[in-house]
């Protein structure tokens, strides 16, 4: 093969990665361009809560459907409306179906997010990466499940900087979707809970304040969770070392 044909072969392999990210962006701008964002927001469920409220009672399969396909789409499209959808699918479905539902949609969102990540940029920056990120890339992955768990309980980082991260971490799709899956449980039914009773802040028409969500005895307990899924990698150290 010439230097030319290995040229155009790279370049055609590039647009062919490429290709999810510009579908993603065609599909972010006709949503936004349709105005599809604006019922996303509190002020929309304040004016549209009893038509959405009589929708679901009549179409109650139909309105679980939607409500996940709606809630991996929002995750895709508009990350931080992920919030708002939580208390929403606690307020219309109450906390522990709204909780099934919200991690249903929030890992089918968060999966599609990973490959994209992985498909388009991951080999090329992973080729791309120094002797440092190497050798995190490689601790990570020998306890990658924990450290999943770990990302998902504790709400450090944005949820979707920890849907991009594993991607070029070369984290593997089942491994990702079972620390998603299981790791945004416990922060998910909280919210839930909280949106469950979103009745009688509508009713007062008061603003919306997530302040009290996470107090310190959730945060704590989130913690805790964090600290047993780290157990195994701490057990594994410390059995190398005696070895």
């Amino acid at each position: 093969m010439t230097k030319i044909d290995a040229g155009t072969s790279a370049r055609r392999g590039l647009a062919w990665r490429l290709l999810p990210v510009v579908l993603l962006a065609l599909v972010a701008a006709a949503f936004f361009a349709s105005g599809l964002h604006r019922y996303l927001t509190f002020e929309a469920l304040r004016a549209h809560r009893g038509g959405l409220l009589a929708w679901v009672d009549a179409h109650a399969v139909l309105a679980a459907l939607v409500f996940v396909a709606v809630y991996a789409a929002g995750i895709v499209l508009l990350p931080p409306s992920g919030t708002l959808m939580t208390l929403t699918g606690g307020f219309v479905f109450g906390a522990a179906a709204g909780t099934g539902l919200v991690v249903v949609g929030a890992t089918a969102g968060a999966t599609a997010l990973f490959l994209v990540a992985r498909f388009a940029l991951g080999d090329c920056l992973r080729k791309r990466a120094g002797a440092g990120i190497q050798r995190m890339r490689a601790g990570f992955c020998e306890n990658e499940l924990s450290y999943m768990l770990v990302l998902r309980l504790v709400p450090l980082f944005p949820f979707w900087l920890v849907n991009l991260a594993p991607a070029f971490l070369g984290v593997r799709l089942r491994t990702f979707v079972l620390g998603t899956f299981f790791g945004i449980i416990p922060g998910t039914a909280v919210f839930a809970v909280f949106g469950a009773g979103l009745g009688s802040i509508l009713d007062a028409n008061r603003e919306l304040s997530l302040a009290g969500v996470l107090t310190p005895e959730i945060v704590g307990a989130l913690v805790g969770l964090a600290l047993l899924a780290l157990a195994p990698v701490v057990y594994k150290k410390i059995k190398a070392r005696a070895a």
